[in-house]
């Protein structure tokens, strides 16, 4: 007979962590066991504000009652639908509401699970919709160096961090890059956007001469690209290549995984930045991270190219067992009621100059060699030590959970993006606990 005594809680080998130093962690492991409101509960009782949201996407903060009711409502009437040849009122209605939020023309809308799989369900729209169109040779796709776009082989091939990319061969092939925006040269310590750098928009004119136009289906970036450490896009750059993707037919594609529901200080980083995208990605926020979720926002044009055929034809062979999910369905809506009633986004603006006063206010502390904020979003960036890099920040960040205080740590960048509920005094103590642990780091 088999052994079917359960491990106990403790077993920490069987499970494989993901971006995890996984012997490291096993070694000295921090456990969460609790979240309400601004802060986790570790398996210690120590209470820890919580720096990042989760991991960008509890916006509304944690344990929030009106979600936790919605979801349990909904298990209680129909736990799963299919999404394949069937329907459920509550995904028609999330679409509804979602694209009287989205901006311009963004009205159709199509559900995924993660921002991965977001991300490789437009790239796929992108290239049915060109094929539909009678332009189908237009296969290829303009990522950017340093963008993250979650981890499947379409969102990885155009994505621009070298770990997650190195270990994995040649992945989706046709797959170019634009340069980063990063430049502490010119830009280190920007309040907000900075001002040089627009001219690397340009970049894609140059792709565009090497590939052609009519090979190129569509580009791809973040408003502001958050896991590679908090970069904010120089003033005008998104503009620029919402220009030249026009001028060439090419598509323009916005992962706001992110930067959505609130954390630039608006809905999306496309209103915060005034430039229109032809498709938005989805996800994090959109449930307040209580059900995995994501979402596709396309134009009208690009849903209607594809309406096309005999009436009973599937117009898009592409989808997934969860789309739709109605528990995640009801969390979404709940999550949407509660970033209105509590005006979420608003509140982000509002707090916005009190955060960057207070992030900035960490310049003079020892290694500090940049500052980057937006929103409610700070990078922290640190002096690498020497032939030990991320080994800083790292460091950082263990320190700080000790003390009380959960933030994401990318190589030697601290990211910071609290709640949107956070408060000014729980800002300070962010600030002061962030500054204390730094000057004492060697």
């Amino acid at each position: 007979m088999p052994d079917t005594t359960y491990r106990t809680t403790n077993d920490l080998q069987s499970y494989w962590m993901p971006f995890t130093a996984n012997r490291q962690f096993k070694e000295t492991p921090r456990m969460l066991v609790g979240a309400k409101g601004m802060y986790y509960t570790t398996d210690e009782g120590q209470e820890v504000l919580d720096g990042v949201s989760g991991m960008w996407c509890v916006n509304a903060g944690h344990g929030r009652e009106s979600i936790t009711e919605a979801i349990r409502a909904q298990a209680g009437q129909m736990d799963y639908a299919t999404a394949f040849q069937m329907g459920h009122p509550l995904a028609f209605e999330l679409a509804s509401r979602l694209t009287t939020l989205l901006p311009g023309a963004l009205d159709h809308v199509f559900f995924a699970n993660s921002g991965s799989e977001a991300v490789d369900t437009a790239l796929k729209i992108a290239l049915a919709y060109h094929r539909a169109r009678g332009e189908g040779t237009r296969t290829r796709f303009i990522g950017r160096e340093r963008g993250y776009h979650g981890v499947g082989f379409g969102g990885t091939a155009v994505g621009g961090i070298v770990n997650n990319r190195k270990q994995f061969g040649n992945m989706l092939g046709g797959v170019d890059h634009l340069p980063h925006t990063h430049n502490l040269e010119q830009n280190a310590f920007s309040r907000g956007q900075p001002t040089w750098g627009v001219e690397l928009a340009d970049d894609l004119e140059k792709l565009v001469a090497l590939h052609d136009a009519s090979t190129i289906a569509a580009v791809i970036v973040e408003p502001m690209a958050g896991s590679t450490g908090v970069l904010v896009p120089p003033v005008g750059y998104l503009d620029r290549l919402r220009d030249i993707c026009t001028r060439h037919g090419i598509l323009l594609i916005f992962d706001e995984v992110i930067t959505g529901f609130g954390r630039t200080g608006a809905s999306f980083g496309a209103e915060r930045f005034g430039v229109q995208p032809d498709m938005m990605t989805m996800a994090k926020g959109l449930t307040n991270g209580a059900v995995p979720m994501s979402a596709i926002g396309t134009t009208g044009t690009i849903y209607d190219a594809l309406m096309e055929g005999p009436p009973g034809m599937i117009e898009l062979f592409h989808g997934y067992t969860y789309s739709a999910h109605p528990l995640a369905c009801a969390a979404a809506l709940a999550s949407l009621e509660l970033y209105e009633s509590e005006r979420l986004f608003d509140r982000a603006a509002e707090l916005a100059p009190y955060w960057e006063d207070a992030v900035h206010g960490l310049k003079d502390c020892k290694n500090v060699i940049d500052i980057r904020n937006i929103g409610l979003v700070a990078g922290i960036e640190l002096a690498p030590r020497d032939g030990a890099p991320a080994a800083r920040g790292y460091d950082c960040f263990v320190r700080c959970f000790a003390e009380g205080l959960l933030f994401r740590q990318t190589g030697d960048t601290i990211a910071l993006a609290p709640p949107l509920i956070i408060e000014k005094g729980e800002i300070d103590r962010l600030i002061e606990t962030l500054g204390n642990v730094i000057n004492g780091l060697d």
